[in-house]
Order: structure tokens, then C-alpha cells, then sequence
């Protein structure tokens, strides 16, 4: 599997129960990115050399959710983040 890791373009904050994504101008996005919890953990994972396998076998320990939903979830957000550039791979 292909590592992937946050773009350094990208930098991750806490904010309250949300996660912001913010981009620092380095990349074409420029803006912000509001996640949910969900979202907002996947970020996290993403903050260290990581795969969508890996996020998903966290997100199972951490949430009660089946595998496929979990999987479906990680791919979804991991797609978007692609999207705007926040993922180096």
C-alpha cells in the first residue's frame, strides 16, 4: 500500500470538538476546512505517515461502526482531502 501523509501546505488544528484544516498559501487551495469528528480524526492519523488501511483499522478501535461503513467513510474523506492537495503521497 502507497503511504500517504498531510500535505505540509496544510496545517491541522484543534478547535473545540472540530478539526480545521488551514491552508498555509503554499498549495492552490487557500482556505479552511471544517471537519466533523470523524473527519477530524482521519486528519489526525494523516498528520504521521500513514495508509487508508491503517486509518481504518484505528477508526475500528476508536468507533462503533462496521468495517464497511468505516472503510466507506475513509475513503470518502481521504478522496476530498486529495481533491484540494492536502495529501502527499
Amino acid at each position: 500500500m502507497i503511504g500517504m501523509k498531510l500535505n505540509s501546505g496544510f496545517i491541522a488544528h484543534n478547535d473545540g470538538d472540530d478539526k480545521l484544516l488551514v491552508s498555509t498559501g503554499a498549495v492552490k487551495f487557500s482556505g479552511l476546512v471544517r471537519s466533523n469528528s470523524t473527519a477530524g480524526f482521519i486528519i489526525s492519523c494523516l498528520e504521521n505517515d500513514t495508509t487508508e488501511e491503517a486509518i481504518v483499522e484505528k477508526m475500528l478501535e476508536q468507533y462503533d461502526a462496521p468495517r464497511e461503513v468505516i472503510a466507506a467513510d475513509v475513503k470518502k474523506i481521504v478522496e476530498q482531502l486529495r481533491g484540494i492537495g492536502a495529501i502527499d503521497e
